[in-house]
This record gives C-alpha cells, structure tokens and sequence, in this order.
C-alpha cells in the first residue's frame, strides 16, 4: 500500500471541495481546479475534518501494480490542486545571450532568441507571465500548467555548454565545457 496514498490532505480553511462521480472540484482564492479520477480510486471528503482521504479497494488491487501507482498518484494530484489554489505555483526562466530577449505582446509571449524570426508562445488561460530585463516569471495555481509552459518556453532555446547562450530556469546551473584548444607549435 502507498505510504504516500494513505496520508489525509488537510484543507485550509479558505478551500471548497466538491465531489460528483468521479470528478473532484477544488475551489480557492487562486481559482477553480478540477480533477477526473480513475474508478478504481475512492476519494472521499470529511467536512468534519476538514481532509481528503484517498483509498483504494486492497482485496481487488493488491497485486495490481497500475491501480497501487493510481493511488498515490491522485493523492499526490489532489494535494497539488489544494496548494495551488491557496499558494500557487511559480517557475522563473533566464534568457542568457547577446541580442535574446522576451516580451509580453497581448497573449502571446515573444521570444527573440537568435532566430531569423520571433517566436511566438501563447498563453493558456489560468496562468501569468511577467517579464522583467532577462527572466520570465511564469506563475499561476495549476502546477501541470506553469511546468508545461515553462518547459515549452525553455526547448525553444536550451542552454548550450559552451558560451551559457539560452533559455535556462534560474535554478538550473549549467555545466560549462572548455572550447577547443590551439596546440602548441
């Protein structure tokens, strides 16, 4: 059994949650998430507990290795979802380059990356993009959706070892290789 799955997610007291069939709504003050488990998974709510607890059936699954995986795995989404609508989630990226840069134009994220032509990134609603000099804060309560746009952005231009030229996350350190060398005479 999941030692993860069996951990109660507390909800604070700021967050709604409703359940309908196999769907889970988490309502915050960052917004709406909502969630379609697998039916193998039972999810249930305690109001008087104010937790989410996340179980699955051991005498059907016990030797079923994809529904144990579901199991923590929902937990470990559902807890996502409570955290995002309180807290949010942030990713902050570093253009690194002579000439490279970003701009926020409408709803589109600009990147001028060393190509012929722009890039152009659009943003899917629900998450914020700043920019500001070099780094793009890309923030907002869904923690799938900041990480994916997050990485789109960074494959447009991934760091290179050489010079440090790129997109990188500014957590990212990135191992620097020595150019050729002139030999001797």
């Amino acid at each position: 059994m999941s030692r993860i799955g069996r951990k109660p997610i507390t909800v604070p007291e700021k967050v709604k949650i409703a359940l309908k069939d196999q769907t889970v709504s988490i309502t915050g003050p960052l917004g709406t998430l909502n969630f379609t488990f697998k039916p193998e998974v039972q999810v249930d709510f305690k109001e008087s507990e104010k937790s989410v607890i996340v179980s699955i059936d051991e005498t059907k699954y016990s030797q079923n290795r994809e529904v144990r995986a579901l199991f923590g795995t929902t937990r470990s989404i559902l807890n996502s979802m409570v955290i995002g609508v309180t807290t949010g989630f942030k990713k902050s990226l570093e253009v690194v380059g002579v000439g490279y840069n970003a701009a926020i134009t409408g709803s589109q994220l600009k990147l001028t990356v060393g190509f012929a032509n722009p890039i152009l990134v659009e943003v899917p609603t629900g998450v914020k993009v700043t920019v500001e000099k070099q780094f793009i804060h890309i923030s907002g309560a869904d923690k799938q959706a900041v990480g994916m746009l997050a990485s789109k952005i960074r494959s447009h231009r991934k760091p290179e070892p050489y010079q440090g030229k790129g997109i990188k996350y500014t957590t990212e350190t990135i191992r620097r290789k020595a150019g050729k060398a002139f030999g001797s005479a």
